[in-house]
């Protein structure tokens, strides 16, 4: 989800229920700190409590200094990623790459938990493959090393994002382990999140791809779990008013060049299911004002948005 849950998504998916958000990605390299894409990803300001602040890398030293610094930067938890499947990220033996290697999983654990004084949490795979999955014995390590909970996501690295998620091996991790284990992967719908939910015996889920472009369903899955029913989905007034506040979070947090330019995947997720969304995707995508997109939203969702064959 780097790319994605940056300050402003975050945010957002707290103001419609979410109930823990974790920033992007942070290398443990703070050497590589001072670009601008790291600079925007420490910014933990105005953020809701707790903020968990998410870390990769595979040395354990510069995992401990990274936390530590996060932490000083205002991290109330420390997320630590194994759980990424990119290849950039297992090229260097971090993510799920470290999955392989179980000796060196418990070090950088302990030396990070030693590290900080705030909760350490972990995200994982199932395994490396699936003549590997490994989760139960990094889950024992996890809660070992002093890990507060883990997220585990129900498909090895090999699988990437390809299949169907399995929660077999996230049920077997919760019965084994007393830590709150969250559990993760092709949660699309409350019913769906609920279904996890009593299959796995897991203390929360984890939403990921399916809050892009619908943040609202935290709140869904929140009243279904409560309710038994499915809210209402928002009206159109409500998608204006929630769709134009996050895209002004968005200019203001990176600035006009890079804010027009990041709207645009995020308003493409918006509106990719709705009629003629994808004409309005294409004209969205042309303007270069900040004001023209707000207001552009605004026309698109008022109007019977029969129009925008003609405008794109």
């Amino acid at each position: 989800m780097a790319g994605v849950t940056d300050l402003p998504f975050r945010q957002l998916c707290r103001q419609l229920g979410a109930g823990l958000t974790v920033s992007e990605m942070i290398t443990s390299d703070t050497r590589l700190w001072k670009s601008r894409k790291s600079q925007q990803r420490l910014i933990h300001k105005d953020e809701p409590s707790p903020r968990s602040v998410q870390i990769a890398g595979s040395i354990p030293e510069m995992m401990a200094d990274a936390a530590q610094q996060n932490v000083e930067l205002g991290a109330e938890i420390i997320d630590i990623n194994m759980g990424c499947p990119a290849k950039k990220v297992c090229k260097r033996a971090a993510g799920s790459a470290l999955l392989q290697d179980e000796t060196l999983v418990a070090e950088i654990l302990t030396a990070v938990v030693s590290a900080v004084n705030v909760p350490v949490t972990l995200k994982i795979r199932t395994g490396w493959d699936e003549q590997n999955r490994n989760a139960l014995n990094i889950a024992r390590i996890a809660e070992d090393a002093g890990i507060q909970a883990l997220a585990v996501h129900g498909r090895t690295r090999a699988c990437r994002f390809k299949g169907q998620a399995e929660y077999d091996t996230i049920a077997e991790v919760v019965q084994q382990i007393s830590i709150p284990v969250f559990a993760n992967g092709d949660i699309q719908t409350p019913q769906q999140a609920k279904q996890v939910l009593d299959h796995t015996g897991a203390a929360a889920i984890m939403i990921g791809r399916a809050a892009q472009g619908n943040p609202w369903i935290f709140n869904e899955i929140n009243h279904y779990l409560a309710h038994g029913k499915i809210p209402n989905k928002p009206n159109n007034e409500e998608l204006i008013t929630v769709i134009s506040q996050h895209i002004q979070a968005i200019h203001k947090h990176y600035g006009e060049y890079l804010g027009l330019r990041i709207a645009r995947k995020h308003v493409g997720w918006y509106v990719s299911s709705l009629p003629n969304g994808e004409a309005f995707r294409k004209y969205f995508n042309q303007l270069e004002d900040p004001c023209k997109q707000i207001q552009s939203l605004q026309h698109f969702f008022e109007a019977d948005n029969n129009n925008w064959d003609q405008a794109a």
